[in-house]
């Protein structure tokens, strides 16, 4: 097996021939920003949503459940859905795919803009994430399949930065429209933003597998709904406990689908969506697990750090977007520079030591407190970021680079797949997490009173009559929680390093 770096590796010459030819060299930058372009809107999706959240809940009257969906919703249809997006833009085409998800992001965030109640905001949202799956998957497959060599280097490298451009400029850009204009303005900007990514798509080449095989079904179907029930389960925690039947229940129901979904795809073999076999390899499950430990902890400090800071440090939106730029910068400015670092050194070294940034991050949250000045943040918070943007820069590369072109949407799907399930997961956990642990921390109140609290407190609306309590009880709960990220992190550094080992030998 070669040793050589899979973001420096060219797409199989044995390749089938497609249906239109992608290497056009004079459709490479408008390729590249199309995809780039639209994957900016994906991140400023999630964090703006989560900086506009506090402000749009107290607008709304929108209950804590219902307030915390406007982020489910979203996460479980965009989890859910790029292994099934992959795998629709292998057969029907990745441009086609890509320019629906485009609209769909686009459209749904006017409809978002312009909605009367949370209601109609959590149904949005779950259809926007559908877009955003369909982008995510197309988007790495149009660039897998137009380009190769350095070119492809190149692409990815772009690709990771506009992640990171579009988590860099989401809290502070979020902040300083709901100071300005309100939650609705950060959904005005996503469907602004949608125009001049469909524009350069339309420009990008055209591609799909030569063979037209049965779409699979039943496998992201239970996906999806094992999915959902999980999501369900710890939105459920955070106000009627863990050992509550309304928990209990959909944890069971998710443990059932993700067995069915698993016999399922095994059944199917050559024919599934979703090769569960592939995870029998080392190389593949390294690669494919690594945003686990990469992305996890990155996305729960977006989402809930400017809560923490609105809430306890009494902080405005605005300053607390940018009081995230010592980790956010890191990710817009360190992909380019990463896809060179593994070039010369190696995947498994970037990879290795990427993790390892996260940890010491991680471990160095526990100085974090709701007062802290700017610098004092930015210990903790600029080593996860440089971890994040190092990773950034080679993994998508890297993981359609595992499989032959014409299967780069389901590679695709698959790893999007993993990232964006981690992602939702943490999302929903840490939700559950930090409201348990906070609630724990309020001594001489009703159970259900405290959990209340606590989990208005996590979307950064503190109740100014227990605000020493809660101040305290939040401010632990995240330590606890960094405690986590590092044990997941280091775990997930020394399982990468040896599986890219036996890799290489």
């Amino acid at each position: 097996m070669t040793t050589s770096p899979p973001t420096s590796a060219s797409p199989p010459t044995s390749a089938p021939l497609r249906a239109v030819p992608g290497a056009d060299p004079d459709r490479y930058w408008p390729t590249v920003a199309a995809v780039g372009c639209a994957s900016m809107m994906l991140p400023f999706s999630v964090t703006g949503a989560a900086v506009a959240l506090p402000d749009m809940a107290a607008r709304l009257g929108a209950s804590t459940g219902s307030a915390q969906w406007m982020l489910n919703a979203f996460n479980i249809t965009f989890a859910a859905l790029p292994l099934a997006a992959g795998g629709l833009a292998d057969r029907v085409g990745r441009r086609r795919v890509l320019l629906a998800g485009i609209a769909l992001v686009g459209a749904l965030s006017l409809l978002i803009a312009l909605a009367p109640s949370m209601a109609v905001v959590d149904a949005a949202r779950a259809v926007q994430g559908c877009g955003a799956a369909a982008v995510l998957a197309a988007g790495a497959a149009v660039l897998a399949d137009s380009t190769s060599g350095r070119r492809r280097q190149l692409a990815f490298g772009v690709l990771g930065t506009s992640f990171g451009t579009g988590l860099a400029v989401g809290p502070p850009a979020a902040g300083a429209l709901v100071q300005a204009g309100g939650w609705r303005a950060v959904f005005l900007l996503v469907a602004a933003m949608s125009l001049p990514a469909y524009l350069c798509a339309v420009r990008a080449p055209e591609s799909r597998r030569p063979d037209r095989t049965a779409i699979d079904l039943a496998g992201p179907a239970c996906f999806t709904a094992g999915l959902a029930a999980l999501s369900f389960a710890l939105v459920q925690a955070t106000g009627a406990g863990w050992t509550a039947p309304g928990t209990l229940l959909p944890l069971g129901g998710a443990l059932l689908l993700v067995v069915a979904f698993a016999v399922v795809e095994l059944r199917r073999a050559e024919r599934a969506m979703f090769d569960v076999r592939l995870f029998r390899r080392a190389e593949f499950l390294a690669v494919v697990c690594q945003p686990f430990t990469v992305t996890l902890g990155f996305v729960v400090l977006l989402v809930y750090l400017p809560a923490y800071l609105q809430g306890v440090g009494g902080r405005s939106v605005l300053t607390s977007g940018l009081l995230l730029l010592p980790m956010t910068a890191p990710v817009l400015l360190l992909p380019l520079a990463a896809g060179r670092l593994a070039a010369v050194l190696s995947v498994r070294t970037v990879l290795t030591a990427a993790s390892g940034l996260i940890v010491l991050g991680a471990v160095l949250l526990l100085t974090v407190r709701g007062d802290a000045s700017w610098a004092a943040l930015a210990v903790p918070l600029l080593p996860f970021g440089a971890g994040v943007g190092l990773a950034f820069g080679v993994i998508d590369n890297a993981a359609v680079s595992t499989v032959p072109v014409e299967r780069a949407g389901a590679a695709a799907g698959i790893f999007n797949t993993m990232r964006i399930t981690g992602e939702s997961v943490a999302v929903s956990g840490a939700a559950a997490l930090l409201s348990t642990l906070t609630a724990a921390r309020l001594p001489g109140l009703p159970d259900g009173e405290a959990a209340r609290l606590a989990a208005r407190a996590v979307q950064g609306q503190v109740d100014p009559a227990h605000r020493s309590a809660l101040a305290a009880g939040f401010t632990g709960a995240l330590h606890v929680t960094g405690v986590v990220l590092a044990v997941l992190s280091a775990t997930g550094a020394v399982l990468t390093h040896r599986a890219l080992r036996e890799r290489k030998r």
